[in-house]
């Protein structure tokens, strides 16, 4: 799936902004003055939560946001709010009231396992004239946004009169509006694009209870009912996405290893109105969430994700072009870190693969053996020209490169322009070097460049220059 890279939609949050705070530590004892554990604390982190988490998943997928809600005159709101700024999101629509707590959710951590979590918080539901605050400060922008999101946390400010306000100004406007909804009365935010309730929440709102297919169908269909919604969806966890638009359609998950499902639904409602904006298609939309989802359930905590995470892991999945596995000086460089920072051994090997054979396979399925990630670099048509002859290369760099990169023990493919892959070598900084069993005894380019370097025998027989023989009679 491609999502344009260069394209930033504007999109506006709405919901319950609060923090996630946590106290990391461990605990060797029980207090002498009552049976509960002492927590050693060795550290203190604080996180954007509830809506919050949303907004971080839009601006790492490249989203430029503004966020509308209200919080208390205290010290919280006042971190929450250069948290936010310093991940560049427009504040100004963020109204704070004497009366109100901000969100603080404080978590005991010890050894990796919560024992304790408490609660400073409002839950009350704002009053109409400050619904209108927010309505009014984003009236004369609202056409300026390419999507509006809703997280609904439940603590009270997307109230029933301030959800219907602003879908009919949305309406006006021909901006769609996707939520992530709560609780069982749905009816607030009828008139919505669409709706991502989990299958529980789905249940509680519709009264169905989701057996098979046939309720599941049925679930859908009287929540776009409920709702007057353009689409119907619901998020099955393991199972995937459904979705109802004109039939019933299932999008399997895409999660290779889950260790934390804490955030996926930010993580979906932030892809999907992220794709939606780009103009993509309902089945692109659920199928880019799958994705999105499947990566940040691979981390622990909230987690956000990013596009070139996507790529990877679709990569990963087998379910990309070839396209996708061919890189650029540039965009190889920012592959290969985000690698290494995830404990990655990266293998380096290059060539001209001109006419692909049996005994290029071998090579590069022997050489990934050694690492993580294969990368492959490519020599241009020019250079192979001079290190072979005029007659050469066969087959036009572009199509050699695509070829090499569906190939499975392939990740990424990269052109260079000289004789030599000396100056990517000296970019890339491979753990491993991997050349022909014919350089025994001789000079190999780049190799201070690497951890270590490994030879590897040809298939006897096999060659581009005999390919071409054969071809030709001789």
């Amino acid at each position: 799936m491609k999502i344009l890279k260069n394209f930033t939609p504007k999109i506006l949050v709405f919901g319950d902004l609060m923090l996630d705070h946590y106290l990391w530590g461990s605990c060797e004892r029980i207090s002498p003055e009552a049976p509960v554990q002492v927590v050693d604390v060795a550290k203190e982190t604080t996180l954007l939560g509830g809506a919050g988490n949303v907004i971080n998943n839009l601006v790492t997928l490249g989203a430029k946001v503004s966020v509308g809600s209200v919080i208390g005159d205290d010290e919280n709101g006042k971190e929450l709010l250069n948290m936010l700024r310093r991940i560049d999101v427009d504040t100004s629509n963020i109204f704070t009231l004497k009366n109100r707590k901000t969100s603080k959710k404080s978590r005991i951590i010890a050894s990796s396992q919560q024992v304790l979590r408490y609660d400073k918080e409002s839950k009350e539901q704002i009053l109409d004239e400050e619904a209108d605050k927010i309505l009014n400060s984003v009236n004369s922008t609202i056409c300026t946004y390419d999507a509006v999101v809703l997280s609904d946390y439940g603590k009270g400010v997307l109230s029933g009169y301030f959800c219907q306000k602003l879908i009919e100004l949305c309406k006006k406007n021909s901006i769609k509006v996707f939520v992530d909804p709560k609780g069982s009365n749905y009816s607030k935010y009828k008139g919505a694009y669409l709706l991502t309730p989990n299958k529980k929440e789905a249940m509680l709102a519709t009264g169905v209870d989701i057996k098979d297919k046939e309720s599941l169908k049925k679930a859908l269909l009287k929540l776009k009912d409920i709702c007057d919604l353009d689409i119907s969806m619901i998020t099955l966890s393991e199972d995937g996405i459904a979705t109802y638009d004109n039939e019933l359609k299932l999008f399997p998950t895409v999660a290779k290893e889950v260790f934390d499902v804490t955030g996926a639904g930010d993580t979906v409602i932030a892809s999907i109105a992220f794709a939606f904006s780009a103009n993509r298609s309902i089945s692109e939309a659920a199928g880019f969430a799958n994705l999105a989802a499947g990566v940040v359930v691979g981390k622990i905590g909230s987690a956000t994700v990013t596009l070139d995470e996507i790529e990877e892991y679709e990569a990963a999945l087998h379910k990309s072009t070839s396209d996708a596995h061919i890189k650029s000086f540039e965009e190889i460089k920012i592959v290969v870190e985000r690698y290494r920072k995830n404990g990655k051994k990266v293998v380096f090997t290059n060539g001209c693969f001109d006419i692909l054979h049996v005994g290029h396979v071998k090579y590069l399925q022997e050489a990934k053996s050694f690492g993580d990630i294969l990368i492959v670099g490519l020599n241009s048509d020019a250079s192979v020209s001079r290190l072979k002859g005029p007659t050469r290369p066969v087959n036009i760099a572009q199509d050699r490169a695509y070829l090499l990169a569906a190939l499975e023990a392939v990740d990424f493919v990269v052109p260079f322009e000289d004789d030599t892959p000396y100056e990517l070598i000296k970019m890339i900084q491979p753990d491993t070097l991997v050349k022909g069993g014919d350089y025994k005894g001789k000079d190999v380019v780049g190799t201070e460049f690497a951890n270590e370097l490994k030879l590897v025998d040809f298939v006897e027989g096999k060659s581009t220059t005999k390919t071409i023989k054969k071809i030709q009679g001789e």
